[in-house]
């Protein structure tokens, strides 16, 4: 079956189509992983989007259920230069064409995909239509521009209830604003207590929680679309370490005063060279994001650059001067891509335990508001 990807400025691609017969508009972007398609497909961050993969082969070693970043993909569409509808690997258990359809995605295959990331590189990531149907290229036009961008995709994305990971050491409030499993992953695998909260939560809500320190999840979107998030960091910011990943980056970022920005095309990949300026050591990191702290935006506030890109030049990495809060724009818990920065979660874990020493707090005592009394689900990992 035929399948069609048309651009904002009117460019019209023309290929094979895989996954769901269906009609869908996003925000077409890049990645330019080798491997790790399902953890993209996977990555609420991707909420909204359609995904091009610049590497050419896509789908060869299928999909495996422990792969999985999320319950389910939240992308709009995939794009691809070749498909694999066979896979060959023993833990495959379907093939990626089965994992779009049953989800209701629509993929495209068979197309210049380095066409259409030069593109994308050149003029930026644009609205985009992708479809099986047969409809004229003009009312595909008009569908598309009368279409708007997704702004509620941290709402779509994150938990609707409160759960735990029970552990024996530090508890952490994870707020999920459209988190990956790996975070999760790393906080149990170091044994801490972790209770998984939505995106809204309250500051008090957070406190009644009584916990040793506070990770702010990453997620999709426009930092700007959750003002409440950036008040509730904003209120606890002294009161309990603080560690932001990606879209936690920037939230922590603007509840400190600074500002953000859209980039042209975004960093999605796994193969971003990152700088930390207090050793000059080049991580080279996972990332996906569309969005990035203003470097004029940090003067006059109480942040510190902890790191930078080395493509780019754009901040990577925050610390608060005075504060226990630091942050990062990559993703430490990687999934897909390199492990190098999986340190992180270790000194967030060591300034907690810094923090306890110096200001010693009453007993544990978890008392829930009526908001979330009643939900909180013990789940062990």
């Amino acid at each position: 079956m035929q399948a069609r990807l048309l651009l904002e400025d009117g460019t019209l691609f023309t290929g094979q189509s895989f996954g769901a017969e269906a009609q869908t508009t996003g925000e077409v972007v890049f990645n330019t992983g080798i491997t790790g398609y399902q953890e993209v497909l996977s990555d609420p961050s991707y909420c909204g989007q359609i995904v091009t993969m610049t590497y050419p082969l896509i789908g060869n070693y299928g999909i495996a259920r422990n792969d999985f970043e999320a319950m389910r993909p939240y992308i709009h569409g995939f794009v691809v230069r070749r498909h694999e509808p066979v896979p060959s690997n023993w833990r495959a258990q379907y093939s990626l064409g089965q994992l779009l359809k049953e989800y209701g995605i629509p993929g495209i295959s068979d197309i210049d995909t380095r066409m259409l990331t030069r593109k994308l590189r050149h003029y930026g990531t644009m609205k985009g239509l992708l479809t099986t149907g047969n409809e004229r290229v003009e009312e595909l036009a008009e569908r598309l521009n009368l279409s708007t961008l997704l702004r509620d995709q941290v709402a779509r994305t994150s938990t609707k209830h409160v759960f735990s990971s029970p552990g024996a050491r530090e508890r952490i409030v994870l707020v999920d604003f459209g988190a990956k499993s790996g975070i999760l992953r790393e906080l149990t695998e170091r044994g801490c207590d972790v209770v998984v909260v939505p995106h809204n939560t309250t500051a008090d809500e957070i406190r009644r929680l009584s916990p040793d320190g506070i990770q702010l999840s990453n997620g999709p979107g426009d930092p700007k679309d959750v003002p409440h998030a950036v008040r509730m960091i904003s209120e606890l910011l002294g009161e309990y370490p603080i560690f932001g990943i990606c879209l936690g980056h920037q939230l922590f970022a603007l509840a400190c005063g600074a500002d953000t920005t859209k980039l042209k095309f975004g960093h999605r990949g796994g193969n971003h060279p990152v700088k930390e300026l207090s050793t000059n050591r080049c991580y080279i990191t996972s990332q996906n994001h569309g969005y990035t702290v203003l470097d004029s935006s940090i003067e006059g506030t109480e942040l510190s650059v902890t790191h930078i890109n080395n493509n780019d030049k754009t901040i990577e990495g925050l610390k608060h001067n005075t504060y226990p809060a630091f942050s990062v724009q990559y993703h430490p818990e990687a999934a897909p891509g390199p492990l190098d920065s999986s340190y992180l979660f270790d000194e967030f874990l060591e300034m907690i335990r810094t923090h306890k020493a110096n200001n010693p707090q009453k007993p544990r005592q978890a008392v829930l508001s009526e908001t979330l009394k009643g939900e909180l689900l013990y789940a062990q990992k």
